[in-house]
């Protein structure tokens, strides 16, 4: 039978210590030992160097000792390298395992108790607070150990040498070890204290951020900065009176130390005087004593550290002494596969502060029903879902799935029959792709799945995903990717023999629409800069905001006569822009289609003046950088205040060709330049399919070319292929880069990949619109009735209709259920919920 795992709060601190650490743990003994006697060989050497090769001038001896001296530093030098290098892996294991054991279990917690902590806190206890445990257990065995060793060794070492200055010596620290617990006492009463106060203050961040939505809604900053300003003010008193106890030990214990040459200075130099102690001994016994002050140190040191750990890791620990309600996993048999029948017997639900969110809810679903459930806020919806999924555990009552007490079941059990999604999914940081497969891996039980799980197709999550809605919002991932040069060359080969079938078959339907490239043409909805370089600037020295300041291309302009155009082109803009919208409010709308933005407004005034009364040549030359910035800006199809002239076009187009042999020439790889048979890597895939620019916003104009690039990819079977690299588009912290709906149709695909036998969704559809909403309850009530039990919180009366039953709940019962119709017809609670009736 297998050992019952213990609990990471059950552990005590010294328990960590060796686990995967024996090995280390026996090498670290060793090498103490060796380091002790180590360190006491010098002091012999200093001994018989003064006696025997000064005292006697004997150079060879001299050598030899002095040898011997050096080697032992070295040696000691070393292993203490060693002990150290010991101590930090020993000391970072043992950290790693507490943190693991620690999250493991908090993963196990009930929702309760997460209801009354603050993540802030959590975060606080398994990163910052177990960091101090973890560091200490590190010189757990090596602190202790060499220290005490060499206290012991050089206390005999100094008896040896005179035991009236060995007493002296070591009469003081008896004293040490009488006052410094008591004032250690006293720092861990006030550790206590920082340890609680920091928790609170970590809570009250964590709080502000996951609420900065509403504090900045409501401007209550101060309200808020109070509150971390009194927390503050209070850690900075506590802290202050921990550090005064703390350096009170360290303080008591240097003037111990100090204290010790005194004596021995007064009673050596005494007796070395008088004849009754030799030099060499008086020098060695000095040595031993110096030597005698760094263990001693380390101890101290070591026992505030160990008092430090204490109390901070035990007052992690006491705080999270709550235990799972249900085992996570069987432990003698394969999880159940069960029937989609769910009896509710007279279930109640009473929280731990005494409030009844249930009372008396009786229940029956046969395999693959369908039933909804209803009622106001607060009337115990979604917590009989809670319920049935067990993540509340009801108080009162039987509530059985497949005919199995779910009290019983363990939570591997339910992740194996049950799919869950509520009104506000989280979505975890990772890809589209793994947060589709989450729930899917999950009920395996496993890390991961090794080969012989069998695993979703392709075709299956493509499924999912129209089926829910987000398959376009994938596609527009996959077609908004950056392919790789070096891993998808071959994919970029297809795509640019895409590009010219896409050209060919659309090109002209979509012409209004879009300005494909032609190497011989000059692009209207293209700036100057684009219609000039023809490409992408794969080097940071020629990207749009800095290439106005790059010589070789400036010498370009100049060499190619387009300076003095492009200049001419930006006083012009310059001039006409600030006629046309400098009065008007400096408001962003106004200057959608201007060359420059509002920010800009004031400098480009300024410009406008001078030119009223001096030519672009005398301006100076910021301003004749900003010029020439508006110049190649210039988009003749968006800046209507001026016209292209055809001299101009044509001069460009011959610049465009002397660039592109210049740049490719003089700066290699610069530019990606638009050929027809290249792939652009610096582009999306969709740009390099359409290979131009759209010409206008308008919804039906993307809607349009979106469906023809959707052809051309079902034609050339890229589909799948562009869908597989959309879900490999990364959601962002908790899918921060996901809508609200799109977070929501995510979690419905997960759930419905996970195809489980029952399914209870909460609000599910909460934050869809009207056609995803539908679509979706379509799609529950054709493919899933018969096979998959639903139990669905709705919010939209007006899809109930269908559902096998409607159950109608008030306070924490079941007023009234039966078919829709039935009920409509009773004219009871759902005919007034229906019709708007108080």
């Amino acid at each position: 039978m297998a050992k019952e795992k213990v609990p990471a709060y059950k552990k005590s601190l010294f328990s960590w210590l060796f686990e995967a650490n024996r090995g280390l743990q026996i090498l670290l003994l060793v090498v103490v030992a060796v380091t002790v006697f180590a360190r006491l060989l010098p002091l012999e050497m200093q001994k018989k160097i003064v006696n025997h090769a000064i005292g006697m001038k004997n150079l060879q001896a001299l050598w030899v000792y002095c040898g011997i001296y050096l080697a032992a530093v070295l040696v000691a030098s070393g292993l203490k390298y060693v002990i150290n290098v010991l101590q930090v892996v020993i000391g970072q294991r043992a950290l790693n395992n507490m943190r693991k054991g620690l999250y493991h279990h908090l993963l196990t917690l009930p929702l309760s108790f997460y209801r009354r902590t603050q993540p802030g806190m959590v975060v606080s206890a398994i990163i910052t607070e177990l960091a101090t445990a973890g560091d200490f257990l590190g010189m757990a065995v090596a602190i202790p150990i060499t220290n005490i060793a060499t206290l012991v060794v050089f206390a005999v070492y100094l008896f040896t040498l005179n035991w009236m200055l060995a007493v002296v010596t070591l009469v003081a620290y008896p004293v040490v070890l009488v006052v410094v617990p008591r004032l250690q006492r006293a720092t861990n009463k006030w550790n206590k204290k920082r340890v609680d106060t920091t928790r609170q203050l970590s809570s009250l961040i964590g709080e502000s951020i996951s609420g900065i939505q509403e504090i900045q809604g409501n401007s209550s900053f101060a309200l808020e900065n109070r509150r971390f300003d009194k927390l503050a003010d209070r850690i900075l008193k506590i802290r202050i009176k921990w550090n005064l106890y703390r350096n009170g030990v360290k303080v008591l214990n240097n003037f111990i130390n100090n204290l010790s040459p005194f004596l021995i200075f007064i009673l050596g130099g005494y007796l070395s005087i008088t004849g009754r102690l030799d030099l060499g001994a008086l020098v060695a016994f000095l040595g031993a004593q110096e030597k005698l002050m760094d263990p001693w140190k380390e101890l101290m040191d070591f026992y505030q550290a160990h008092q430090e750990a204490h109390v901070t890791y035990y007052r992690t620990m006491e705080y999270f002494t709550a235990e799972a309600e249900h085992p996570i996993a069987p432990a003698d048999r394969k999880p159940y596969e069960l029937t989609g029948d769910i009896a509710v017997s007279n279930v109640g639900f009473t929280t731990d502060t005494g409030i009844i969110l249930l009372r008396d809810v009786s229940v029956t679903l046969k395999p693959g029903e369908h039933m909804a459930l209803v009622g106001f806020s607060g009337s115990g919806k979604s917590t009989l879902g809670m319920c049935v999924t067990q993540l509340y555990s009801y108080t009162s009552g039987r509530l059985s799935l497949g005919g199995r007490e779910v009290a019983e079941l363990t939570k591997q059990d339910i992740a194996n029959n049950i799919g869950l999604v509520s009104q506000s999914p989280f979505i975890f940081t990772g890809t589209i792709k793994e947060n589709l497969l989450y729930a899917y891996i999950a009920r395996m039980g496993k890390e991961e799945p090794g080969p012989e799980d069998p695993m979703p197709t392709l075709d299956d999550m493509i499924q999912v995903l129209q089926q829910t809605g987000i398959f376009v919002d994938v596609l527009r991932f996959g077609l908004n990717a950056i392919l790789s040069r070096s891993k998808d060359a071959d994919l970029a080969e297809k795509i640019v023999v895409a590009r010219e079938k896409f050209r060919k078959e659309y090109g002209e339907e979509l012409g209004d629409l879009v300005e494909f490239f032609r190497e011989d043409q000059y692009l209207l909805h293209s700036s100057v800069l684009e219609n000039l370089t023809f490409g992408t600037a794969e080097d940071s020295k020629f990207a749009e905001h800095a290439i106005v300041g790059n010589d070789f291309f400036l010498e370009f302009l100049e060499s190619g006569g387009l300076m003095a155009p492009l200049l001419s082109l930006g006083g012009l803009l310059c001039t006409r822009t600030v006629d046309i919208l400098g009065n008007l409010p400096p408001d962003a709308v106004f200057f959608e289609q201007a060359p420059f933005t509002v920010e800009e407004l004031e400098s480009y005034k300024a410009i406008a003046e001078k030119l009223k009364k001096d030519k672009v040549s005398e301006l100076p030359d910021t301003d004749r950088q900003a010029l020439l910035t508006l110049g190649l800006r210039f988009t003749p199809g968006r800046h209507k205040m001026v016209s292209l002239s055809e001299s101009f076009r044509s001069l460009v187009l011959t610049g465009r060709k002397h660039f592109m042999e210049a740049v490719s020439r003089e700066h290699p790889g610069a530019f990606s330049f638009y050929r027809m048979n290249e792939y652009i890597f610096s582009q999306t895939i969709l740009n390099n399919i359409l290979f131009g620019k759209v010409t206008t916003q308008r919804p039906e104009a993307t809607d349009k070319i979106n469906q023809s690039i959707i052809a051309l990819l079902v034609a050339e079977d890229y589909l799948e292929t562009i869908v597989e690299i959309g879900m490999e588009f990364n959601v962002g912290s908790t899918g921060d880069r996901l809508s609200g709906g799109q977070r929501q149709k995510l979690a419905i695909a997960r759930a419905f990949l996970k195809a489980p036998r029952v399914l209870v969704m909460d609000e599910a559809t909460s934050a869809l619109d009207n056609k995803s909403q539908t679509r979706i309850q379509k799609l529950l009530e054709t493919r899933f009735k018969g096979k998959t039990t639903l139990i669905s919180v709705v919010h939209r009366l007006d899809i109930i209709k269908n559902f096998d039953k409607v159950a109608v709940m008030k306070a924490g019962k079941i007023v009234e259920m039966g078919p829709y119709d039935e009920l409509i017809a009773k004219k009871g609670m759902l005919y007034e919920l229906v019709h708007g009736k108080k």
